[in-house]
């Protein structure tokens, strides 16, 4: 039996249309974009810049406002550091930089590590549900702040923060607001405009594109500055130096390009998944709590806690045939009960207990129901309880 797929919020597998993009593009075009002396340079400069259209068309961005990156890690890296670098440079006081506890691993080690260049690293606490209050972004916004960096969607609950509330906060306080769209773009409608961004990241391999690609949104007006990461021939910019893969960046633009196409219907059929692999898991193993249930969230990302005494880890090693996780892909090594969970208030034994699901675009409905069905299974073989006789979790 093949895999059953439940583990997109890792990552994605490639679109069939994004895949036939890139191989076209390696079978056909060898040459540098970065080369204008010649017809093949140029060929290849004029594939990149389409594929930044795509990008920018896909978050409401100008085409010169993205820079391209090796990924969503890179780019946050890059809007974090290299914006308070550059205030700093131009002899900006301000050294409080703010984000929230259950950011992504490269977004909280990026703000902490600042604080060795004498920056102030602010980690605000979340509500149960998984957002921030807006009170609590206030009260820490009276200090004059440089940069904020709030995730739009979390990658492993799925929330999603109220910017419509946050950002006028930022804004009233002068501060630079990045957000981590890495989850959100491709996902649900986003307008950096709309959403008052100064800077704002996007991975390829989390909406059907090739990994190893990504890109950050800087604002043109009012201008934003950043300071490179490091030091090269100045493409892009000057804020990213590198030769650019043209291959990969054609595959990320047409998966811009598709998921701006397909997002409604995309949202609507995750929806459907998600409440088939409920419905399907309840029935079969009674007692299981949706994490952040009562908090907006991205229907692709499902953060699932299992009854009492039966841990996720368990579960994960006795499931067969479904791909799932217990948290950030980026953290799983540990092995660890989720950092995210154990902000939002649970307990280490309820985080302990927790799975992280996220079907996506090709999952069928069928097997969302055969995913339930197989990790109902393996909870009630590791703690030793039999199956209902009442079900057909067979």
């Amino acid at each position: 039996m093949a895999e059953l797929y439940f583990d997109h919020a890792a990552t994605t597998p490639c679109d069939p249309r994004v895949t036939a993009v890139m191989m076209a593009v390696l079978e056909q075009e060898n040459g540098n974009p970065h080369s204008a002396t010649h017809e093949s340079g140029r060929r290849a400069a004029t594939l990149v810049e389409a594929a930044r259209q795509h990008v920018a068309s896909l978050v409401g961005a100008d085409p010169r406002e993205i820079i391209f990156t090796s990924g969503a890690t890179e780019a946050n890296n890059l809007a974090i550091k290299g914006a308070a670098r550059q205030l700093a440079a131009q002899g900006d006081t301000r050294r409080r930089v703010i984000t929230v506890a259950t950011e992504h691993k490269c977004v909280l080690e990026s703000v902490r590590d600042l604080a060795a260049e004498g920056f102030e690293p602010v980690i605000l606490p979340v509500q149960p549900n998984g957002l921030l209050a807006p009170e609590t972004l206030a009260c820490a916004l009276e200090v004059p702040t440089a940069l904020v960096s709030l995730m739009a969607v979390n990658n492993e609950t799925g929330v999603v923060q109220d910017f419509a509330t946050l950002a006028p906060l930022v804004q009233q306080a002068g501060a630079l607001l990045h957000a981590d769209l890495a989850q959100a773009a491709g996902k649900i409608p986003v307008d950096v405009k709309a959403m008052g961004l100064s800077l704002a990241s996007v991975s390829s391999h989390k909406l059907y594109g090739p990994k190893g690609a990504g890109a950050l949104y800087v604002r043109r007006r009012p201008r934003v500055r950043i300071q490179p990461l490091f030091s090269g021939g100045g493409q892009e910019r000057g804020l990213r130096s590198g030769t650019l893969p043209g291959f990969l960046l054609a595959g990320f633009g047409e998966a811009c390009r598709i998921a701006k196409l397909e997002q409604p219907h995309d949202a609507v059929h995750l929806t459907h998944l998600r409440q088939v692999f409920l419905k399907r898991l309840l029935q079969c193993l009674p007692g299981c709590i949706v994490n952040a249930e009562t908090a907006p969230h991205l229907p692709g990302i499902l953060s699932v806690r299992l009854p009492a005494d039966i841990r996720a880890v368990d579960v994960v090693e006795a499931v067969s045939g479904v791909a799932v996780s217990l948290g950030s892909a980026c953290s799983s090594a540990e092995l660890a009960p989720s950092y995210v969970l154990e902000a939002m208030g649970l307990t280490r034994d309820e985080a302990g207990r927790s799975l992280r699901l996220s079907p996506g675009r090709f999952t069928s409905p069928a097997e969302a129901e055969r995913a339930a069905e197989l990790l109902a299974q393996a909870a009630l073989r590791v703690s030793g309880h039999r199956l209902p006789e009442n079900t057909a979790c067979v």
